[in-house]
């Protein structure tokens, strides 16, 4: 039976520190002491178990770089950013609270990421924790659909960018670059993108404002704000056109993940 998502994401966190401090598993394992460790009724102690306990250990410690790569490595950055300039362009303040559009982002991107996931978990972390696949080969098959991702949904000119500002060699494939440079210039991307979806969806109700104060200040009512008569109006503007799921959904399709 396949694994949820989540528990490929927290293996993919695992893998990914590797690949980032591919230096400090060696350091670690020599300094750890004989363990015993019940796992799934099964005794790790001492000697030949180090690594399985190793592996537990270092999953623990990863955890915490979670919501780093959930910020940097997903789509989560373009959801969160598009739902927050939403809410600012109704106008409605914190009205969804920021925890509903944080858990919202977080859901969207799990649902998003999860065949990249998927293929993650089982081209390099699953061998890898069935001892049929050796750490390196492990990381580097693990993190291949993750960098085709980025590299899928980034801009040629923000990778450019980041590989001048490293002093890397141009890649000849795509699949060769760098994830310290597909991590920046995909994030970069996301910002450009998310902003520029947030302009469309805020245009509709700048103009709605603009007629609300035209209508006001011709009638002499300079004393009532205007944020008075465009708030009811663009909320009913917003349920009418059923905004939520058309947001969603719009941002959903922008991906393309198969």
């Amino acid at each position: 039976m396949r694994r949820s998502a989540v528990t490929r994401i927290g293996a993919v966190a695992l893998l990914a520190a590797a690949l980032l401090c591919p230096s400090a598993a060696p350091a670690q394992q020599a300094a750890l002491p004989d363990l015993s460790i019940a796992v799934g009724g099964s005794e790790l102690a001492g000697g030949g178990s180090v690594a399985a306990s190793l592996k537990i250990m270092l999953l623990l410690t990863v955890l915490s770089f979670a919501p780093v790569m959930v910020l940097c490595m997903t789509c989560f950055t373009r959801i969160a950013v598009v739902l927050g300039m939403t809410r600012t362009a109704i106008g409605t303040q914190q009205l969804p609270p920021n925890t509903v559009i944080t858990g919202l982002s977080l859901f969207l991107t799990i649902a998003i990421m999860s065949p990249v996931f998927e293929r993650s978990y089982d081209q390099g972390i699953r061998p890898f924790m069935e001892g049929q696949m050796e750490q390196g080969e492990a990381v580097r098959k693990a993190s291949a659909p993750i960098k085709e991702f980025l590299v899928r949904h980034s801009r040629e000119k923000d990778l450019a960018l980041f590989i001048q500002i490293t002093r890397s060699d141009m890649p000849k494939d795509p699949a060769d670059v760098p994830l310290y440079v597909a991590v920046p210039g995909f994030i970069l991307s996301e910002l450009n993108t998310a902003f520029q979806i947030g302009f469309l969806i805020a245009l509709p109700f700048l103009v709605l404002d603009m007629v609300v104060s035209s209508v006001l200040t011709s009638m002499s009512m300079i004393t009532l704000p205007p944020v008075v008569i465009s708030l009811p109006l663009k909320l009913m503007l917003f349920v009418i056109v059923d905004g939520w799921h058309l947001i969603i959904s719009s941002l959903v399709k922008t991906y393309n993940v198969s």
